[in-house]
């Protein structure tokens, strides 16, 4: 699946477009959609325009229902109990043009939310929660 979209405009959000967005970084296992935090679309954005590439972010994981986070704890280190995907809050994100290095130090550049890199499995998490890093 690919989402290309412009969620902004002239000072407003566009509902469909969110939308559309909502749907792609829905919970795939469990099919559930709930409202992405635009402070997190935000900072996405933000981290590509300094990223200066045109390459879509593939999205890892986006939503999560409780039910999804907790299979995943299970099976995967570092997936936090009260993980901000469950709240809409973060998405998981690889280019194949960027380093994880470059991605999450353009993403602390944005100074906003939580940034977590994780090399070994080739993927930033950006989250819109406390401003905060880590390496795993």
């Amino acid at each position: 699946e690919r989402v290309n979209t412009i969620y902004w405009i002239d000072g407003q959000y566009v509902s469909e477009a969110l939308d559309e967005i909502n749907y792609f970084m829905r919970d795939w296992r469990q099919n559930k959609v709930i409202k992405i935090d635009t402070a997190n679309l935000n900072i996405i954005a933000a981290t590509q325009t300094l990223l200066d590439t045109d390459e879509p972010f593939e999205l890892l994981s986006g939503y999560r229902t409780s039910k999804t986070n907790k299979m995943l704890a299970k099976v995967t280190a570092g997936v936090a109990r009260n993980s901000y995907h469950i709240k809409g809050m973060a998405a998981d994100l690889r280019l194949d043009n960027r380093s994880v290095s470059q991605i999450a130090g353009a993403a602390k550049a944005c100074m906003s939310g939580g940034v977590g890199s994780y090399s070994r499995s080739g993927f930033v998490h950006i989250d819109c929660g406390p401003v905060r890093s880590w390496k795993r």
